[in-house]
């Protein structure tokens, strides 16, 4: 039986603040900045992770048009989950009208734990115990004062609407790569995650990201020319691109699903709210190739077919680009007081 998304919502808070003004702070080299990104999201002083799934989730209902009570899971994966011991998910659920009857739980995998989500959902429903699944990525992403982090940590959620009816876009196939790489951690009860500097490059992003889109290849039988889309994890401008031109594929065919110079790198959301503007404009019979990438480290990889019923689908009203040109900015103080940084106040 075909499996695919059902409906599909985004969500970027308006809220951004530009790479210059981090910069003027701390003195960094502002060429360098132009490898990084331009500006980005900034969570709203009463936003976090779950309220952003919230939004993201009601968006893809009005998409797919369904009884929430008709959604059986729901899994959130995030590294920002606003509680230690406590679900995301069943918040999300609650707010969106799909409890009791069904199950919930958060996922964390660093960046791609939404797109473990999707894999998730695609099992429960293929196997008929569910009929939909509800699958988001979401994330408030936290970078230490100074640190190369602060310049792309961003916010911002995408949710997927799984199931077997009125499909949008075929998940044709997945494919999955992961190795124990340790490029980015944070321990229980830091502020802050560390990163492995350059480490995270090779052995991380470009080994994981390269060798499962070349798996889903190779699973598939299909080459980079069968595609008209391609959307990366970006956890900056430079590396999708590199990736991309490592793999031989058009500059064109990735740009449409890159936000990253615009709003920063999402985390669980990046490679699902890239998607969703994907989404927003393809045609019947596009083809789409997805992969993500968490740090710990691993990837995932989906080959997506969009339908005719795209075309009906769609509301313009919730279009990413829509979201991306809706923004108010904020000085460096204003961030440090929205991120709550200062944890001596009491905010």
């Amino acid at each position: 039986m075909k499996v695919g998304i059902v409906g599909y919502g985004a969500y970027i808070p308006q809220w951004r603040i530009k790479s210059m003004d981090i910069a003027k702070i701390w003195g960094s080299d502002p060429e360098r900045l132009k490898s990084l990104l331009e500006e980005k999201s900034v969570p709203g002083q009463d936003e976090d992770a779950a309220t952003m799934a919230v939004e993201a989730s009601k968006r893809a209902l009005a998409v797919a048009h369904i009884d929430p009570l008709m959604i059986g899971a729901v899994y959130v994966g995030s590294e920002s989950h606003p509680y230690i011991i406590k679900p995301t998910a069943s918040i999300v659920a609650e707010a969106i009208g799909a409890t009791p009857e069904m199950t919930a739980a958060d996922l964390e995998f660093a960046c791609k734990a939404g797109t473990a989500g999707i894999q998730i959902c695609m099992g429960l429903v293929e196997s008929g115990r569910i009929k939909y699944g509800l699958a988001i990525g979401s994330d408030t992403a936290q970078g230490r004062p100074g640190d190369e982090l602060e310049y792309t940590a961003a916010a911002g959620a995408g949710a997927y609407i799984i199931g077997k009816e009125n499909i949008l876009a075929e998940i044709e196939e997945t494919y999955s790569f992961t190795t124990d790489t340790p490029d980015f951690w944070r321990r229980e009860g830091e502020d802050f995650p560390r990163h492995g500097g350059r480490f995270t490059g090779e052995p991380a992003y470009f080994k994981h990201v390269i060798s499962a889109t070349n798996g889903l290849l190779k699973k598939t039988g299909r080459t980079v020319n069968d595609f008209d889309y391609f959307i990366f994890h970006q956890p900056n401008a430079k590396f999708p691109l590199t990736a991309a031109k490592r793999l031989g594929i058009p500059q064109e065919k990735v740009m449409r699903g890159l936000l990253v110079s615009q709003i920063g790198n999402t985390y669980s959301a990046a490679t699902l709210i890239g998607l969703a503007r994907v989404l927003d404009v393809a045609k019947p019979g596009d083809r789409i190739l997805v992969t993500s990438f968490g740090s710990g480290a691993g990837s995932d990889s989906f080959s997506i077919t969009v339908t005719k019923r795209i075309i009906k689908a769609r509301k313009g009203e919730n279009a990413v680009d829509e979201m991306i040109k809706t923004k108010r900015y904020l000085g460096y103080a204003e961030y440090v007081k929205f991120r709550r940084k200062l944890k001596g106040v009491n905010s």
